[in-house]
């Protein structure tokens, strides 16, 4: 299936060159010079070789066929990551590199889609957006203004992110799972 360049994401896996590359990383490169290009860092299925290629925008790459099965994470056991098919409870543990960069926003139950080729698992979609506890935040800066300034904090699952000065510890926020950024306080 033909896509454009700039809509892959991570754990997207695409067919280039002969070969599927699960995508690792992405980024829209904007040069002074010229137009816009979008870099993915992908890994090879098969030889885990890593390789990072440079797509124009508007370039189309052929995404490859997979199956989707919805699953439920379950538990983590060191780097190994548990997930139950929903339709026939079969239970399947995935490496933590599969999983990818998102694995820190995993939680005890979450919907994910798990994308698998010939029987083995490639990738794991989770949802854009999750809602987690501050439980570290710096205290207000006399004299800061909310309209341009951020302060650290840090999540229940110990990842740190900018949030503006008004969000203390204690409260729920929603987070963009793939930038692992602030969205905006949660509505209880």
């Amino acid at each position: 299936m033909k896509v454009n360049a700039n809509t892959m994401r991570p754990g997207h896996v695409l067919e280039h060159n002969g070969k599927l590359w699960v995508i690792t990383k992405t980024a829209i490169v904007q040069p002074g010079k010229g137009g816009a290009f979008i870099q993915l860092e992908m890994k090879d299925v098969r030889t885990g070789t890593k390789s990072i290629e440079r797509f124009r925008t508007q370039e189309t790459v052929e995404r490859a066929r997979l199956d989707e099965h919805e699953m439920t994470f379950l538990f983590a056991e060191g780097d190994s990551y548990t997930f139950m098919d929903k339709e026939s409870y079969e239970q399947i543990a995935i490496p933590g590199e599969i999983v990818g960069d998102q694995k820190v926003f995993l939680q005890d139950g979450m919907e994910v889609t798990v994308q698998s080729f010939e029987g083995s698992p490639l990738g794991v979609e989770i949802p854009g957006k999750v809602t987690l506890t501050i439980v570290e935040a710096d205290p207000v800066v006399k004299g800061q203004t909310a309209s341009s300034s951020y302060k650290p904090a840090k999540l229940e699952n110990g990842v740190s992110i900018l949030v503006p000065p008004h969000i203390d510890t204690g409260t729920r926020v929603v987070v963009d799972t793939q930038e692992g950024t602030y969205v905006e306080r949660a509505k209880d």
